[in-house]
């Protein structure tokens, strides 16, 4: 379970430790008594200072029992941490033993076949204590015929046996605690973290259900869903004096379809990330849900102070800046850690290419960042809700927006210490580090709007090697299913989001049949674009090659579109020979049962390429309808703006030098790399904001210290004009403390001379609020160190 610190300031120069350990806090006076009392009661035993605990705390359960195992675990945390010694164990549970008695109880079983009619009627018995032939019976049928075995369950549980009196022993089932945290269930929830923590024992778990292999009845399986959802809540209420709402079941990918439970009405919501509690990977499982109450939402969205908030937590106040317009509704359980991470997005945005003590400033606020990304609230996930939430407020106001989708490696090899990472070359390589799948909105004119879908993880060293089982592997267990998860976050966003259109563009990796289905049966789901790869020989019509299809097509016209500048390549107009045709998409012949999907193909062919440069040859594939060729030509723009991506992954490992950062485990990483992503999308929104809305006043993106102390620091003029810069102005100015020059014949500015002179603004509005003030920082209660509040 997660162990939380939280540092509060009670009177001035005293600072409590207080600790959440199992939902329960441990303060230092608690922590202290003890401590005494081991130190004190030596002879005292597991159970009994468990017990002693619960009785300090008021630890009870809604039944008044001691919550003595709840309390078991929290000690035992206590105890990696160092914060305490417990006793020696002095016995051991018989539950925690294997005995051969619970296979010497199992009845003969007999094939069984037919109608569900042939079987009934089917009963459920609940097993009431473990020591019951019952219990036997069940542990013995769980170990021999079910592969996750008998158990241990976890928390509170309940377990049935599905008997026939005309067939006999047909199966077993189990409820028990629910996962502690599953980001689909969450979200699909819609509760606070504060609510899930106080509703999560709402939610039980269906942690097995077996139907006998030797049993062959259709129907059978949702049948007994259906009846023993409809008991749980009465046995769970009279075992354990509460009444659960809502059941969730986790289906692994690749063995198990969930068919029945489908058929029995559960809501599939998602699928878990595939790293298991302790970030040590498992594999990739479906989650189901089943209300066991009409208005189930209620009861777990109501906080402990009475309401009840059912959606997730948005922001009502106008947002001060653009930090608190991205992170401003995080919710981590703790307005303390939300503050902390505005200020941190500050001081990494004032100083993007800053170690983390350099943007910090002081040994205090250095502590407090490792502190915070060492936090157990503190998750990848839950600090880009919030910029998530934003970046689809931005896309309300666009007609076509592209969700462009890509791939970039982390390399941390040079910190051979981090614990977590893994190898992201070939085996030959020894490089190691972090993977990172991003979705980026930009729009038509690509600018970016933010960030849709982040996925980040490090590879098995065990799955290194293994690319000739690849095509034994559902697609779920593969690395290219980041693509359809890409897809599927991108669709979630335009089913809500009516009044744009959203185009997914790929590169060619993305170029699987599989995510063409995904878009197929997706209700409203958002277009595709991908590019296609010419070696995978897709098949359209009569069999005929895609690529060569297209070239019977005649040309359509010529278009030109600016290729960027790369290592060994010159920037140039490239002039391209467009076709296009409507064709059928046939499946892999190995995937024929996935059929075949229409789509629409533009083939864009460079003609005239400079001498020594391989020429453009793009073969783009769409669900977009390309009836005409302004059509086509559309699509072609649209996918010349993937190169948005690419920039934006620049600047991460550039600009914010990712990469360098030394924080010892990769969970530490990944939580700094939430603060790096959306400083690095704001870096590029401002460099290309400033060239899309030129003439709106500087103050949509820097406060009124920052752009004085910019304009008189450039003009080496004190005085403050009386007109307010214009924004495209202002990032010019920016840009030149960067190292632009800022000729007539420059042009725009990139994005490394924007970042670069961000990092020199923030020195120069420091020295600004220090000496041009009418009073000192310090006297107006601000900070002499970064404000954050920077753009």
């Amino acid at each position: 379970m997660p162990l939380f610190f939280e540092w509060t300031q009670r009177v001035p120069d005293c600072t409590v430790l207080s600790m959440i350990v199992c939902g329960q806090e441990f303060s230092e006076a608690t922590l202290n008594r003890l401590r005494d009392c081991l130190a004190h009661e030596p002879a005292l035993s597991r159970a009994e200072v468990s017990r002693q605990v619960c009785s300090w705390l008021g630890w009870r359960s809604a039944t008044g029992r001691l919550k003595t195992m709840s309390c078991r675990k929290a000690l035992m945390t206590l105890q990696r941490k160092g914060v305490i010694k417990l006793p020696e164990s002095k016995r051991t549970w018989a539950f925690q033993q294997r005995s051969a008695a619970a296979e010497e109880s199992l009845p003969e079983l007999v094939p069984v076949s037919g109608s569900l009619a042939d079987v009934a009627p089917v009963e459920l018995i609940l097993i009431r204590s473990r020591s019951s032939a019952a219990a036997r019976i069940w542990k013995g049928l769980m170990r021999k015929h079910h592969y996750l075995g008998d158990g241990p369950l976890c928390g509170a549980q309940l377990r049935y046996l599905i008997w026939s009196k005309r067939a006999g022993w047909l199966g077993g089932l189990s409820f028990s605690a629910a996962a502690w945290r599953t980001t689909v269930r969450d979200r699909h929830i819609g509760w606070s973290e504060t609510a899930r923590r106080s509703n999560l024992h709402l939610v039980v778990n269906n942690t097995r259900f077996l139907i006998l292999p030797s049993v062959r009845v259709p129907h059978l399986a949702s049948h007994v869903l259906a009846r023993v959802c409809s008991r749980v809540p009465e046995d769970w209420k009279t075992r354990y004096g509460y009444v659960p709402v809502l059941a969730e079941t986790f289906v692994e990918r690749g063995r198990f379809h969930g068919t029945c439970y489908r058929a029995a009405n559960w809501v599939p919501v998602g699928a878990t990330a595939g790293r298991g509690r302790q970030n040590t990977g498992e594999p990739v499982k479906d989650v189901f849900l089943y209300p066991l109450r009409k208005d189930w939402r209620r009861p777990l969205c109501t906080q402990p102070d009475g309401s009840v908030e059912i959606t997730p937590p948005r922001q009502t106040l106008v947002p001060r800046d653009w930090i608190e317009e991205e992170f401003g509704a995080v919710d981590l359980g703790d307005q303390r850690l939300t503050g902390r991470l505005l200020r941190l997005a500050g001081e990494f945005y004032a100083k993007p290419m800053a170690n983390i003590p350099e943007a910090c400033g002081t040994t205090r606020d250095v502590k407090a960042a490792y502190r915070f990304f060492d936090n157990e609230r503190v998750s990848l996930q839950a600090m880009l809700a919030a910029h998530y939430q934003a970046a689809e407020g931005r896309l309300s106001e666009e007609k076509i927006v592209l969700a462009v989708q890509d791939t970039t490696a982390l390399d941390f090899t040079p910190h051979p210490a981090t614990v977590g990472v893994g190898p992201i070359g070939t085996v030959q390589q020894t490089i190691r580090g972090l993977l990172l799948h991003s979705v980026l909105a930009l729009t038509t004119e690509g600018t970016p709007l933010g960030l849709l879908d982040v996925q980040c993880w490090a590879r098995r060293e065990e799955e290194m090697g293994k690319r000739s089982e690849r095509r034994e592997k559902p697609i779920e267990e593969k690395e290219s299913y980041k693509w359809i998860a890409g897809y599927q976050a991108t669709a979630a966003v335009q089913q809500r989001q009516r009044s744009c259109c959203i185009v997914s563009v790929c590169d060619r990796e993305a170029d699987i049949h599989e995510l063409f289905v995904a878009q197929r049966d997706t209700p409203r789901g958002a277009q595709l674009l991908v590019r296609n790869e010419r070696s995978r020989r897709r098949q359209v019509e009569e069999s005929e090659a895609l690529w060569e299809r297209l070239e019977r097509e005649p040309v359509a016209g010529v278009e030109e579109i600016g290729v960027t500048a790369a290592a060994g390549r010159l920037p140039r107009i490239a002039r391209m020979e467009i076709r296009f045709a409507r064709v059928e998409l046939q499946a892999p012949r190995d995937k024929t049962d996935m059929g075949a999907v229409p789509v629409a193909a533009v083939y864009a062919r460079e003609v005239n390429a400079p001498v020594g440069v391989d020429p453009l040859d793009w073969m783009l594939v769409t669900t977009v309808a390309v009836p005409n060729y302004t059509a086509a030509r559309k699509v072609l723009g649209w996918y010349a703006k993937r190169w948005g991506i690419e920039i934006f992954h620049r600047i991460l490992k550039s600009g914010c030098r990712t990469e360098d950062r030394q924080l010892l485990t990769a969970r530490r990483l990944e939580n700094c790399l939430a603060i790096d992503l959306v400083v690095a999308w704001r870096i590029q929104y401002l460099t290309l904001l400033g060239r899309e809305t030129p003439e709106v006043p500087c103050t949509v993106s820097f406060s009124d210290e920052e752009w004085k102390a910019l304009v008189g620091f450039m003009r080496q003029d004190p005085s403050i004009p009386e007109k307010v810069p214009s924004l495209h102005q202002a990032v010019r100015m920016v840009a030149q403390l960067g190292g632009f020059l800022n000729r007539t014949a420059d042009g725009q500015p990139g994005s490394e001379t924007i970042w670069r002179g961000l990092q020199r603004l923030d020195d120069i509005a420091q020295a600004y609020r220090i000496f041009a003030l009418p009073k000192k920082p310090a006297e107006l209660g601000q900070a002499v160190l970064c404000s954050g509040t920077c753009g």
